[in-house]
């Protein structure tokens, strides 16, 4: 029997800029239920890039995860007894949560310095197609190059 198809939560966009794409980002960084903390994080890493950047906070926001975001990831499947990496197409959602993943990771695997500059660092280097959440997709792409062959096994 199948499982239920759960039903998504409508989120509320946030309060400063009134945009479901950083309530969403908020939400991602938030650790421990700390969302007043995610806020002023995400909040201050968004100033920080629209400074350097001299463009609006959301254009470059959305233009960072669009970068980020792969558009192939492999998925393991067994068949006939042997594992292969099958390259699927990724969806919108999970695009954009790959990319929120990545961008947060690269973030926090930084030292030195408090968490709203290494975001902001890491928001303007996928702006800019550099950085280590870029790197991670190109990783992505290029292994799904590698294992096109497998292809026929999605389904």
């Amino acid at each position: 029997m199948r499982k239920p198809i759960k039903k998504k939560i409508i989120q509320e966009p946030d309060y400063k800029y009134s945009s479901l794409l950083v309530a969403k980002f908020i939400n991602k960084v938030m650790e421990s239920g700390k969302k007043s903390i995610a806020e002023k994080i995400v909040y201050g890493a968004l100033e920080l890039a629209e400074k350097e950047l001299k463009k609006p906070a959301l254009e470059v926001l959305d233009a960072a995860f669009n970068n980020a975001g792969p558009q192939m990831e492999l998925k393991s499947r067994r068949i006939g007894g042997a594992n292969y990496q099958v390259p699927y197409e990724v969806r919108g959602e999970r695009k954009l949560a790959l990319a929120f993943r990545w961008i947060i990771d690269a973030a926090r695997s930084g030292k030195g310095k408090p968490m709203r500059e290494k975001l902001a660092q890491e928001i303007i280097n996928a702006y800019n197609n550099t950085g280590v959440a870029i790197k991670k997709k190109t990783d992505t792409h290029r292994m799904a190059e590698a294992n096109k062959a497998f292809a026929h096994f999605a389904w």
